[in-house]
């Protein structure tokens, strides 16, 4: 692609990181991972930071360390990429869907309730595309019934609540870095919690069973390998270090975009301003008008792509997925989430973009929505 959906953004300082590490003989559980993990827990006030190979992985041992089990319910939102819908199942618990509100996108804290049934045990919230959703009656209705409270924050690391980043907001939370978000570790996440005693057991858990005072060779869980390595946690230090200028560059591209699709009366954009709350932008994610199928977003999206611009479908739902489409428990309503879903579409949105390329992104789609065959 000529303008791609996401590109990493990798300076020299990185590069020398990496590099430095790899003339030490530490290339797994060493002092950059206690680094990265204490840098994390720092800018996030975070009490434990717990790194691994992957968000997913952050939120399957968010759910085993926090005792969710075969049968338990745990509400979530169906317009979120599928991974936190599998983190429930590896456990052999039962996740349910609830429906999103029309601006952010977010799980509808107004639906929650109607969800929600003796056998659930936790509210997994998705700060969607950055977006932290309204945590207040989430916290409120969580208190209420006694549910934990989980944030995948994968996608807004930076992201603010109040005045409080995301992440260790709820019982545990999960940053992941992907190549295609804010900063990168090439494959890598983080748990983050306040608590001791899911950070010990998250710990143990991702390097096979492991107790931190065990022999290398004593396992006291039924753990995972999933240790991320020194050269990971290395490029991630030097990523973080930069962090706070990468999200103001990625604020103004989300601004640029608005200010030239403002005057479009058929995209709905998303919110740049949110009172109560700082967006750390990952995508930046248009709605086609009403007038317009999946159909004819799936022709404009082929199009976007032949002429060299990357795009994408963000979220297909996960109740939709052939993996998780099943008559058998209850089904609420999700119209927010198909109508939604199949009208999205993720413009390309990286660091680096610069002001001509969003331009020719503008141009072109505007274009193309005109052009959409019937």
């Amino acid at each position: 692609m000529r303008i791609p959906l996401s590109s990493p953004d990798i300076g020299e300082s990185e590069i020398q990181a990496v590099t430095s590490v790899l003339r030490t003989p530490r290339l797994s559980l060493g002092p950059k991972l206690e680094e990265f993990e204490n840098s994390v827990a720092g800018y996030t006030g975070a009490a434990h930071a717990i790194a691994v190979n992957s968000g997913t992985s952050g939120l399957h041992l968010c759910i085993r360390a926090l005792g969710i089990a075969e049968g338990d319910e745990v509400i979530m939102p169906s317009f979120a990429f599928i991974a936190v819908a599998n983190a429930v199942r590896y456990e052999r618990a039962i996740p349910v869907f609830v429906d999103v509100d029309s601006e952010t996108l977010n799980l509808d804290p107004g639906k929650i309730e109607a969800a929600i049934t003796p056998r659930t045990r936790a509210i997994l919230v998705v700060h969607t595309f950055g977006c932290p959703p309204d945590l207040s009656p989430i916290f409120s209705i969580a208190r209420k019934h006694g549910l934990l409270v989980i944030e995948d924050a994968c996608e807004a690391i930076g992201a603010e609540y109040e005045g409080r980043k995301v992440g260790p907001l709820g019982d545990a939370g999960v940053f992941g870095f992907y190549p295609n978000k804010q900063i990168t570790t090439g494959e890598g996440g983080v748990i983050v919690t306040q608590s001791s005693q899911v950070a010990a057991l998250a710990r143990a858990l991702r390097n096979q069973g492991r107790s931190k005072a065990g022999e290398w060779l004593e396992h006291g869980e039924l753990g995972y390998n999933y240790r991320l390595s020194e050269i990971s946690c290395a490029l991630g230090i030097e990523q973080l270090k930069r962090l706070e200028s990468i999200l103001k560059r990625r604020d103004r591209v989300a601004r640029e975009y608005h200010r030239r699709l403002s005057g479009n009366a058929e995209l709905k954009l998303p919110p740049v301003d949110v009172p109560g709350r700082r967006i750390s932008w990952f995508v930046y994610v248009v709605r086609l008008g009403a007038r317009f199928t999946q159909r004819q977003r799936d022709w404009i999206w082929r199009e976007m792509a032949s002429r060299g611009i990357g795009c994408g479908r963000y979220f297909a739902p996960i109740h939709l997925q052939p993996i998780y489409r099943s008559p058998a428990g209850p089904r609420h309503d999700l119209s927010n989430t198909e109508w939604s879903a199949a009208r999205s579409l993720a413009l390309p949105f990286f660091n680096n973009l610069k002001p001509a390329e969003i331009d020719e992104v503008c141009q072109t789609l505007q274009e193309l929505m005109q052009a959409a065959p019937d």
